[in-house]
């Protein structure tokens, strides 16, 4: 069993319009757009990322805004549901905000003994927040929303599988322990030091059909290491047990190595390091549309063609 792992680093997912994407997080939700930059694979489409003031792991939400792109069908087979943390006594609070900026499917539960408020987002999204006692993370201040009811960062991601055993197996193999159940669903833990956003809810849902991916999809959730040697430690072990991964990619602002999942979710583990400041001051981080090296012969094409965002 892996110890690398401090828990969640990143979930990245879709979207289909960037302006209104960046709208929702930064005004709605009150987080900080600390990275605009372009899709790698597809320099033509941004890659916003929004989090805490210094896009700590474990806060980041990231997406790809694809023009166009049709609406995704929920299914098995993906992260269904991206959980906030956020203090005791606030959803009330956000009930309401939520409510008056025009946010659909506001929904009241309880899971595990947690209050929780569900919500979509612009593209069916499906989020939640629950309240979390002593959650000491710093939050961003500055999106609208006060520090004592701001969200704090990731509690826990919700994953749709039509057999989650083998899932949840890899969870134990990777440093995560079970320690709830409730029906049809496996609360999974990481084990020992951690980042605050270390539960994975594992849900088996046999005779749900397969998603198909589009805006609103969760596109892949990344697991936090604290360097690259960790990062290789963690890829050894993983290609040992037969999992298929690719070789370590230079994301700019982590390093990423990727492998899918036996119920089909995208796995990728990424480093704490370098950061989201190593090429724009904390003060500064997310204004300026900041380009992959390979890529930066394109930018005045891409600063023309892409949509504009307000801040």
């Amino acid at each position: 069993m892996l110890d690398q792992i401090k828990g969640l680093h990143h979930v990245t997912s879709m979207a289909r319009d960037a302006r209104e994407n960046n709208d929702f997080f930064t005004h709605k939700l009150g987080l900080r757009r600390v990275k605009k930059t372009v899709n790698f694979d597809a320099p033509d489409v941004y890659h916003l990322y929004y989090a805490d003031e210094a896009g700590t792991p474990g806060t980041v939400m990231t997406y790809f805004p694809f023009p166009n792109i049709a609406r995704g069908r929920p299914g098995t087979g993906e992260v269904g549901t991206t959980v906030f943390s956020v203090p005791e006594g606030t959803l009330g609070f956000w009930e309401q905000r939520l409510a008056e900026q025009g946010v659909t499917g506001i929904e009241r539960g309880e899971l595990f003994g947690e209050k929780r408020l569900a919500f979509d987002g612009p593209d069916g999204d499906g989020f939640a927040l629950v309240e979390v006692r002593d959650d000491d993370r710093a939050p961003w201040t500055q999106g609208g929303v006060a520090a004592d009811d701001a969200i704090r960062g990731f509690h826990s991601a919700s994953m749709r599988l039509q057999d989650a055993g083998a899932t949840a197996e890899l969870l134990k193999f990777m440093g995560y322990e079970e320690i709830d159940k409730a029906g049809n669903t496996v609360r999974l833990a990481v084990k020992g030091d951690s980042n605050g956003a270390d539960i994975i809810d594992v849900e088996t849902l046999p005779v749900v059909s397969h998603a198909r991916q589009g805006a609103g999809s969760v596109h892949h959730i990344a697991f936090a290491v604290e360097n690259r040697a960790k990062q290789l430690e963690v890829r050894k072990a993983l290609m040992d047990t037969g999992y298929q991964v690719t070789p370590v990619i230079d994301r700019d602002y982590f390093w990423a190595i990727y492998f899918r999942t036996p119920g089909g979710v995208l796995f990728e583990v990424a480093t704490n390091e370098p950061g989201f400041d190593r090429d724009e001051d904390t003060a500064h981080l997310g204004e300026a549309l900041k380009l992959p090296t390979q890529h930066e012969h394109l930018r005045k094409y891409l600063e023309q063609h892409l949509q504009p965002i307000e801040d």
